[in-house]
């Protein structure tokens, strides 16, 4: 699969979190409808990782939602995953896609139209663009203007998820732009009921972005 449906992705946080307690927010956001959860660690030995990973393919599976690994193109190699996600400083999309493969899902961080283009001739399945806004998850955050998004998706043709601070009070600012979806962390990380949230998400991506498909 080489397309996937970037609507709500869901982007893990399990610091602090008890492992059942964690699983438990993927699994509501899955039965919530997430369309593609990316499993982020940073500093999980590679075992903890791999463990994990286990754990939450088991999960996504039951749900049908792809399972994108962080970083570590061993740990999705390991457990099977339907890709993984490179930023700036992890190994480059052209290692990535030779490690994984043709028939897996590579993403990559793009910031300027020049990293959108160069994860592009490398065998960028899609982008991931932002901060959008401000976030919690990263000590610091580097802001990308909506405008930027909108010219790496019509120079690259990619698509393109919107990145950074997001949430269902102040995604409208995306509305009228060239994302495919938003990817989300602490919005449903750290919402009371997250499938509820997840729903909330993903119906008012569906019912108010103007996607670059429909307008070809």
């Amino acid at each position: 699969m080489r397309n996937p449906d970037l609507t709500l992705y869901f982007i893990t946080d399990s610091t602090g979190m008890a492992e059942e307690d964690f699983l438990e927010v993927v699994r509501q956001a899955c039965a919530g409808g997430v369309t593609l959860v990316q499993l982020r660690e940073k500093e999980k030995s590679g075992l903890e990782y791999f463990n994990l990973a286990k754990k939450v393919k088991r999960v996504t599976d039951q749900y049908g939602v792809p399972l994108i690994i962080d970083d570590r193109a061993d740990i999705a190699m390991a457990v099977d995953a339907a890709g993984v996600h490179v930023g700036q400083t992890d190994i480059p999309v052209s290692i990535a896609r030779a490690l994984m493969g043709e028939n897996k899902i590579i993403g990559a961080t793009a910031k300027t139209a020049a990293q959108a283009k160069k994860a592009k001739e490398e065998g960028a399945d899609y982008l991931g663009v932002g901060a959008i806004y401000p976030t919690t998850t990263k000590v610091v955050t580097i802001i990308t203007e909506v405008s930027t998004l909108n010219e790496i998706a019509a120079q690259t043709g990619l698509p393109v998820v919107a990145i950074g601070g997001l949430n269902a009070s102040n995604i409208a600012v995306l509305y009228d732009s060239m994302a495919d979806g938003i990817a989300v962390v602490s919005a449903i990380m750290k919402s009371e009921n997250p499938r509820d949230t997840a729903a909330l998400l993903k119906r008012q991506v569906l019912e108010n972005f103007i996607k670059k498909t429909a307008a070809s």
